[in-house]
């Protein structure tokens, strides 16, 4: 074993031989036990006869030298190694950094040729923006017939539905005699409630009422029946209707009743009414500033409020008399 890790190891060997040259066999023989500088060592192939002293000198310079010339060698045997093996590993460093640089270039080389959308994925995409754009168009034209078609159904069909306005009463007139909504069947009828207390609105409205309905007569030929209903039956009793309605218009219908029935034809005619600032028995009542058209049947038309004019009242009217005069032919 020590002979073989003499053999792989020049620099141990030549150490050891500079020892040996420097020892007599008759010293090594004399020792007991027998003189070894290393455990093993020497082994008994190694040992020889003792030199003379010219021979020893010369001997340990020649051992100087070989085994600096061993290590030289050795020295420059592995620097020799390391550096084809460096040189190996840098060429194959510099391989396969050419190879990677290779492989680099023909991929970049295949994505500009080929590139990130072909042309047949360019044409389906067009295909398919000029299939959504058409069926969009498409859907927008139909829907635009169908509420087309649906307006003219509405407008060629018939009237569907009224206002909840009207309805039947029982009254007195300023004459004293018992009227209902029946006994204004066949004629065109404008109704106004107020009190004949009021001291401004129901004056002008009355003065209004009267005035388009002379002026309907003499432009239309059209005979309107002027009714004045009395939202304040504590005060207006028949008497005091009847004078109040003969200082607008002759023909001026003027009716009242007890208070339950008042209340009652005002809610179906949708008026409001109540009594303000109370003093004793002088007071007002605060009420809705409203003229209802009623047609022949006695059903609600239209209604005017008080920013119609006598212009606007009288010309409304005959539209909507003509109008329905129209749809009833």
């Amino acid at each position: 074993m020590a002979t073989t890790a003499l053999s792989r190891n020049p620099t141990l060997g030549c150490i050891y031989r500079s020892l040996a040259s420097k020892i007599t066999l008759s010293q090594l023989r004399s020792t007991n036990p027998p003189f070894r500088p290393f455990h093993g060592f020497p082994p008994q192939s190694l040992l020889r006869p003792p030199l003379p002293q010219s021979e020893i000198h010369l001997d340990a310079i020649y051992r100087r030298f070989l085994c600096s010339s061993t290590s030289t060698t050795a020295t420059a045997a592995a620097s020799q190694a390391s550096s084809s093996t460096g040189g190996s590993s840098e060429g194959d460093s510099g391989k396969g950094d050419k190879s990677d640089q290779s492989q680099n270039t023909s991929e970049q080389g295949k994505a500009v040729r080929g590139g990130p959308v072909s042309w047949l994925s360019f044409l389906l995409l067009v295909a398919t923006g000029a299939g959504v754009i058409f069926y969009y168009d498409n859907e927008k034209r139909r829907h635009i017939e169908d509420i087309n078609n649906a307006s003219i159904a509405v407008k060629q069909g018939p009237s569907v539905g009224k206002a909840a306005i009207g309805g039947p009463f029982s009254l007195v007139n300023h004459n004293g005699k018992a009227v209902t909504d029946g006994d204004f069947l066949g004629k065109w009828t404008v109704m106004y409630f107020g009190f004949t207390h009021c001291p401004d609105i129901c004056p002008d409205e009355l003065q209004k009422l009267a005035a388009a309905v002379d002026k309907i007569k003499k432009s239309a030929g059209i005979e309107v029946v002027p009714v004045f209903i009395s939202v304040d039956p504590e005060r207006d009793t028949v008497e005091q209707v009847h004078e109040y309605v003969k200082e607008f218009h002759p023909n001026l219908i003027g009716l009242t009743g007890n208070p339950e029935e008042i209340k009652k034809v005002a809610r179906a005619y949708r008026v409001y009414y109540m009594k303000t600032e109370e003093e004793g028995s002088d007071y007002l009542v605060d009420h809705s500033i409203v003229m209802y058209l009623m047609d022949p049947n006695m059903e609600f038309v239209k209604f005017y409020g008080k920013n119609n004019d006598v212009d606007a009242l009288s010309d409304g009217i005959i539209k909507e008399i003509k109008q329905y005069k129209k749809v009833k032919a």
